[in-house]
């Protein structure tokens, strides 16, 4: 009977996630399919068969001078590659200090990064803006990077991984060898990181890539435009030049990076599950 059960559990389990998976997987269909009709065939609705325009609209999204994609692909990796490893790096820097040592203000200092975790971007928008306009800043990539250096939100995860799979035993058993701090960190905390590095390397990723509000109160010349500022200038086009077929071929375009960095990245996901470390 308790294995009837069991057996049931586990049918059910496996129907639950296979109507999750094609609901996460058809809209990425649909995305596809559109990219390859054009705009008259999409204005006569839903089709799940492909179309016969996807070269057309390749070509179109490539070749149209007012929106430089080719630019705003680099761009936009540029920006979220370099916050993607700023954010990881520097946030498990910070955790490592606040998890490896015991001084006075440990607990103020914790307290204070999660009171800024609490603060939202609009908040502080226009005081940044006017920073950066003053250091001369304005209109450039580096406003949308060397912010990512302090991530209360990236911390607290890294913080929270290294009480669970980050014994202090072996942080001092390194001290005793000799071992500097900044070359512990790198050689033996950074490899026990991976996984929470991966993760959240893929969240900063995503969340730069997709990130609209920012650049766009930063960047004014087309040649520093991310993506989405670009398919947001593209939806606003007036209706005479209004491209359906471009507007989705340009958003399958955005998406296949982040696709090829979760490919790469997933395997230490995995390893996060299995992962020990040292124990105690």
């Amino acid at each position: 009977m308790q294995e009837k059960r069991s057996h049931g559990r586990e049918i059910l389990a496996h129907v639950v996630l296979i109507i999750l998976a094609f609901l996460c997987l058809f809209f990425f269909y649909i995305l596809i399919i559109n990219a390859t009709r054009s705009h008259a065939q999409l204005q006569l609705g839903f089709s799940a068969l492909p179309g016969s325009s996807l070269v057309t609209n390749f070509k179109n999204v490539i070749n149209d001078p007012a929106i430089p994609i080719l630019r705003g692909v680099l761009n936009s990796l540029i920006v979220s590659g370099c916050c993607a490893a700023i954010v990881t790096y520097f946030s498990a820097l910070t955790a490592y200090g606040i998890y490896a040592y015991d001084f006075r203000l440990k607990k103020a200092a914790f307290t204070f990064i999660m009171a800024i975790l609490v603060m939202p971007t609009q908040v502080t928008a226009l005081g940044f803006l006017r920073l950066i306009t003053n250091m001369g800043m304005d209109d450039s990539l580096l406003p949308l990077i060397i912010p990512s250096i302090a991530s209360p939100a990236v911390f607290y995860f890294m913080h929270s991984y290294m009480q669970s799979s980050l014994p202090k035993d072996l942080i001092e058993a390194a001290r005793i060898d000799g071992s500097m701090e900044f070359s512990t960190f790198n050689r033996i905390v950074l490899p026990i990181m991976k996984p929470a590095i991966a993760v959240q390397a893929i969240f900063t990723f995503v969340g730069s890539w997709n990130n609209y509000f920012i650049p766009a109160l930063v960047i004014t010349s087309k040649n520093k435009q991310t993506l989405p500022i670009m398919i947001a200038t593209l939806r606003g086009a007036d209706y005479m030049n209004f491209d359906m077929g471009k507007i989705y071929m340009m958003i399958t375009i955005a998406i296949v990076p982040i696709i090829i960095i979760y490919l790469l990245l997933s395997k230490f996901i995995v390893e996060g599950v299995t992962l020990g470390g040292v124990k105690e």
